[in-house]
């Protein structure tokens, strides 16, 4: 059972199928674990035992029948900025609402793929940050060092599935906040196209929900229940062929310093896609330094407009509060210049893409950050502190592109590294295939972290 858990979600769909397994057993496991490693990691802020029981039990008296469904009896984890039916969705605060009366229709796609749900992950108070830490629910923890973060915001997902809680988890990505805790925890996740999953975009467009797994495969798997469909997990067994693909050191501020482990991971990944047939080569789309202005102005009236709506922001955190307060003061013509501004960014954009499938960028710039290390900050030291370790993240956010995020290898002290590969508009299942066939030619999964059992 130990091993099924580190196996991921498709291997474990897979041995409920094959009837290897029970989906109460299964569900069992899984609770046990977070038992035992929630005191340590603090991944969820809740866990659904009683229903989760009731669902993996209905799950199997499904698979008795011989019924069939992509995640059915698969313990998965929800991001706590999903409304769970029954349960309050606290995005790393006070709770602001009373327990939500019906499931987002992700999570309602998610049932009706038979998935068992186990629990809400933390975040960052509304996840904000590229860590998970708040005033109200104290440091989520990263398996792979405990005295550092999983990142954020989507840092409780990333964490349950690299201490082998759950094989995969939803998450969110407002300025690389699926892709940030992919690369920190040694997991692959996928910020999806706008609009593939959301019908309210959040953050002015630049938010977007995606799935985290162990593997390609499980990501790939959650993202067709997600979805309702869409054969993702089907392109994870495809060849994505011969890719032309562009090594884009530049972000907007220009090329950010690096530590070398995060800079040998880009050349790591050039490599070893050369590898596998592919032609990478080191170029520039010329996006320059406008995406920047575009994500701040757009960031910063959709924090004030997510604050705005609450019943009590005077519970949210100083630097919550404060960034609301600068989201207030940016004018309408200049919220609407920023979300207009993105089509010229697509059109500079479009010429590249006729050259190149696929864009490879490193993700990090150095190692995440010890726990604490922005604990009782203000906005403007927090922000300070957080930039120059995300340069590459934000500008995918802005032009609403499909972005996997892929592990590679580890620093001397052990923690993971990764890289992202970047598609034009949905492009998911070629970034998935992709993904994919690097992972069976360096696969990442068999590792973990050597955590309590």
């Amino acid at each position: 059972m130990d091993e099924l858990l580190w196996a991921g979600a498709d291997a474990q769909a897979e041995a409920l199928r094959k009837r290897q397994v029970t989906a109460p057993d299964l569900l069992e496991a899984v609770l046990d674990r977070a038992a035992a490693l929630n005191p340590v990691l603090n991944a969820f802020r809740t866990v659904f035992t009683d229903s989760a029981r009731e669902a993996a039990a209905a799950a199997q008296r499904r698979i008795d029948a011989g019924e069939d469904a992509p995640l059915l009896g698969v313990p998965v984890a929800v991001k706590d900025d999903l409304d769970v039916t029954g349960d309050t969705t606290a995005k790393g605060g006070r709770p602001q609402f009373p327990p939500a009366a019906a499931d987002s229709p992700v999570v309602a796609n998610l049932r009706a793929a038979g998935a068992v749900l186990v629990g809400h992950t933390l975040t960052p108070e509304r996840c904000l940050w590229p860590f998970t830490e708040s005033l109200t629910y104290g440091a989520t923890r990263n398996p792979w060092d405990p005295a550092r973060t999983p990142a954020g915001s989507s840092g409780g997902s990333g964490a349950a599935i690299a201490a082998g809680i759950v094989g995969a988890a939803t998450g969110s990505d407002g300025g690389g906040s699926i892709r940030l805790p992919a690369a920190a925890n040694g997991i692959f996740g996928l910020k999806t196209t706008r609009g593939l999953l959301d019908l309210d975009e959040g953050w002015e467009g630049l938010g977007v929900t995606g799935p985290l797994g162990r593997r390609v495969a499980d990501a790939a798997l959650l993202l067709d229940g997600m979805a309702g469909g869409g054969d993702y997990r089907a392109a994870v067994d495809a060849d994505p062929g011969s890719l032309r693909i562009a090594l884009v050191w530049r972000a907007p501020t220009g090329r950010p310093p690096m530590e070398a482990a995060w800079r040998a991971a880009a050349t790591t990944a050039a490599d070893r896609l050369r590898a596998l047939g592919h032609t990478v080569v080191e170029d520039d789309p010329g996006l320059g330094a406008r995406p920047s202005p575009q994500f701040v102005v757009r960031y910063f009236r959709g924090v004030a407009a997510d604050v705005d709506q609450l019943p009590h922001p005077e519970w949210l955190e100083p630097r919550t509060r404060r960034i609301a307060a600068v989201g207030r003061r940016v004018p309408d013509r200049v919220r609407d210049w920023a979300r207009s501004a993105e089509a010229g960014l697509h059109a500079r954009l479009a010429p590249f893409f006729d050259r190149y499938d696929a864009i490879l960028q490193p993700s990090w710039t150095r190692t995440p950050l010890p726990v604490g290390a922005t604990h009782g900050r203000g906005m403007v030291t927090t922000m300070l502190g957080i930039l120059p370790v995300m340069s590459y993240f934000p500008t995918w956010n802005v032009l609403g592109m499909p972005v996997a995020a892929v592990p590679v290898d580890r620093t001397p002290a052990g923690m993971p590294t990764g890289v992202q590969l970047i598609g034009p508009q949905h492009s998911e299942r070629r970034l998935l295939s992709l993904a994919a066939q690097y992972e069976r030619a360096h696969p990442w999964a068999d590792e973990h972290p050597d955590l309590p059992r």
